[in-house]
């Protein structure tokens, strides 16, 4: 059950809010069992749809800027948030309705995953691997990387050789999701494959049955 003390760990260590309280040390992490309950996504209002197509782009520098935590609250839900709660589906499709797709957030007070049931973050690792996010240098130092992990166990019907085929699919999904979104929120995104996976995985202690398939950076583009 998410507390009232748990959101307040998660406003205090500056983690994700723009406007965190300037007394917070920086070294002040959450409990490595912490979850935070995000706020309410916002739901109306927002860019037209064809002008956030219109102004979707990649962005490859970025600001180290804090992104708020209603504004991720709004991200999350657009990329894979439950739209029908009466179902628990989802603002993306998947694959023969089986989800296969976790979020995790790399950010420079660990890594959290985001729980779309109760629309909230759990603390997954305490370590920041930003740079361990893809090959390129700016993901070590912009705000929020997503990373895609797949579950394989899940996809029993498509062969070994096919599963990350099938994956990608649905991450390519919540992936333009999120650049739609982040163009509504005047932010920064880039999809990205050059990624070692395998090394990714390791820093993420998946199982061995669990894979990434892709990341993505979001942030405020570098002026």
């Amino acid at each position: 059950m998410i507390t009232r003390r748990d959101a307040t760990l998660g406003l205090a260590t500056g983690l994700l809010l723009a406007d965190a309280a300037p007394a917070a040390r920086a070294d002040a992490a959450p409990p490595a069992d912490t979850v935070i309950a995000l706020p309410a996504p916002r739901l109306d209002g927002g860019m037209p749809l064809y002008q956030a197509l219109k102004l979707r782009h990649s962005t490859r520098g970025y600001d180290p800027r804090a992104v708020s935590h209603e504004t991720l609250s709004t991200l999350l839900w657009a990329a894979y948030g439950i739209n029908r709660p009466a179902t628990g589906d989802r603002t993306a499709p998947y694959w023969r309705h089986i989800l296969v797709i976790d979020i995790y957030l790399a950010m420079a007070d660990g890594v959290f995953l985001y729980d779309p049931k109760p629309h909230a973050l759990r603390r997954h690792l305490t370590a920041d691997i930003r740079a361990l996010t893809g090959l390129q240098d700016f993901v070590a130092t912009a705000p929020l990387n997503l990373v895609y992990v797949a579950h394989g166990e899940r996809m029993q019907d498509v062969p070994l050789d096919e599963r990350r085929l099938y994956a990608s699919v649905d991450a390519g999904f919540i992936g333009q999701n999120v650049y739609l979104a982040c163009a509504s929120e005047g932010l920064g995104s880039v999809f990205r494959a050059a990624v070692d996976t395998g090394k990714l995985g390791s820093a993420l202690k998946l199982p061995p049955d669990q894979f990434v398939t892709f990341a993505q950076t979001i942030g405020y583009a570098k002026a």
